[in-house]
């Protein structure tokens, strides 16, 4: 038999399969995983357990949690699909709602960050930290959208130094990447998993912004708020919601999102977002190829709302996004986020095809209108009041949700209870009922029906327009009594 020529001979020990060009194994992660105790140790003491006592609506949604699951444990527990931000309106409750969740703190001066639906509606918040330290803390800014809160610890004045972490960069992660989740599962403090990054920017319906990582790191009921940890210590993602029927499936807001809501968190309480006005699709290959563009990626234009930043701008049904300022936009989704994350006022180039034709449209981004109603929401600190103790009447701000589950008008006095055999009741005023309309002025909140009652004189028939549930508008004729 001939020799084989010298250079062809193989450089891959027998029974090993040789790799392709350019293919590189990764290194050894035997030693590099040996314990993540070391990650743990300077962590853990950041973590916090978060306990709340919430209002107590008279009408309440399904769940303490946007995402469904038991109102005792402010985290996921429905399968996957019914991702939504509210509940149906369930049974009427009196007792305040009992709720327990996670949070870590990103600055020395006690700012904690931990999930919306944690606090959402507390009356009372309570943190506890590892070093057995339990301090109050106030909500700073909460955002629904993207379920995150600020909250801020109330330190005394010589409170010890609080231990801190950092973000990190959530952009960086790879699919397959090793996290650790820390957090108060069942109220069982500082558990500690491991898992990795299973995917990335999920959309799991559960708002306009969902942009989640997927884990497998071990997640449970009390994780809620949480963080999720590189190997390096940073915080590349809170905790968020599980799927009830998947094992080892969770999901976690990305750090870089969260970094870009902070300001406004911090300083406004809450976050105001761009808008362009117009309603999108997904650019798919077939769609781009009917369209006549090159593209196969973006977002479609398919209406334009009237009298918005993209209306004045010049946009049109049909034109297709790539990109703005230099971003590329592969999805309608993708569009939305950029979008939304952009202040009002922006000046913003998106790059267009328009009849197959590339061009260059600029906007002014105006600011996003509450189209969820979370704005609406009345605030923890102003629960249902007494509108007049003479009338036996207790009412607070109307709540968007309920306007749209029940058909009732988005503004006024939601009448809450009604005080048996008292002048209300007499009135034909009933739990559920909004008062919309008092002495010919209109009541656009709780105040503004409050103020229409003090107003009015001893014996006085007060004329009230109330909208019933299911939409009917009714009269109401209310004798406010003597002193």
């Amino acid at each position: 038999a001939q020799k084989a020529p010298a250079d062809s001979a193989p450089t891959t020990p027998p029974g090993e399969q040789r790799l392709p060009a350019g293919q590189v194994m990764p290194p050894d992660m035997g030693a590099a995983l040996a314990s993540v105790a070391p990650l743990v140790d300077s962590v853990n003491d950041a973590v916090v357990s978060v306990e709340v006592r919430a209002a107590a609506p008279s009408v309440r949604t399904r769940g303490g949690s946007p995402f469904g699951g038991d109102e005792e444990s402010p985290f996921d527990g429905s399968p996957w699909g019914p991702f939504t931000p509210f509940g149906p309106p369930g049974p009427r409750e009196e007792a305040p709602r009992q709720g327990l969740g996670s949070g870590f703190i990103i600055d020395a001066q006690g700012l904690v960050l931990t999930n919306n639906h944690v606090v959402e509606d507390a009356r009372d918040i309570q943190v506890q930290l590892p070093d057995g330290r339990e301090l109050a803390a106030k909500v700073l800014g909460t955002d629904p959208l993207t379920d995150v809160a600020l909250l801020q610890l109330q330190l005394p004045p010589d409170s010890k130094p609080l231990p801190v972490v950092r973000l990190g960069d959530a952009d960086a992660l790879r699919v397959g990447d090793w996290v650790v989740a820390i957090g108060n599962p069942f109220g069982l403090s500082s558990s500690v998993s491991l898992g990795i990054i299973s995917a990335k920017a999920r959309n799991i319906g559960a708002g306009p912004y969902d942009e989640f990582l997927q884990t497998d790191a071990a997640i449970n009921p009390g994780n809620s708020g949480g963080p999720l940890f590189n190997l390096r210590g940073e915080v590349v993602g809170i905790n968020t919601a599980i799927i009830g029927q998947g094992s080892g499936i969770g999901f976690a807001v990305p750090s870089n999102l969260v970094r870009a809501l902070l300001p406004q968190l911090e300083k406004e309480g809450a976050v105001t977002r761009g808008w362009l006005g117009v309603v999108v699709q997904d650019l798919t290959p077939d769609l781009g190829e009917a369209l006549g563009v090159p593209a196969r990626e973006g977002a479609i234009i398919t209406e334009v709302t009237e009298d918005t930043p993209g209306a004045a701008a010049g946009l049109q049904s049909d034109d297709i996004i790539v990109s703005a300022d230099g971003q590329p936009i592969d999805s309608g989704r993708a569009l939305t986020r950029t979008v939304g994350l952009k202040s009002p006022g922006t000046a913003l180039t998106l790059s267009i095809f328009r009849a197959g034709e590339p061009r260059e449209v600029k906007v002014t981004l105006g600011t996003r209108p509450d189209l969820e109603g979370v704005a609406s929401r009345p605030r923890p600190e102003e629960p249902a009041a007494p509108a007049d103790e003479r009338v036996g009447l207790v009412i607070s701000d109307m709540d968007a949700r309920l306007a749209r589950t029940q058909e009732l008008p988005p503004s006024g006095a939601l009448v809450v209870r009604v005080a048996p055999g008292s002048v209300a009741e007499r009135a034909g005023l009933a739990p559920g009922m909004v008062v919309v309309e008092a002495r010919g002025q209109p009541v656009r909140r709780a105040r503004d029906f409050v103020k229409a009652l003090r107003e009015a004189g001893p014996g006085e028939s007060v004329l009230l327009r109330v909208a019933a549930p299911g939409g009917r508008r009714e009269l109401r004729a209310l004798t406010v009594p003597a002193e």
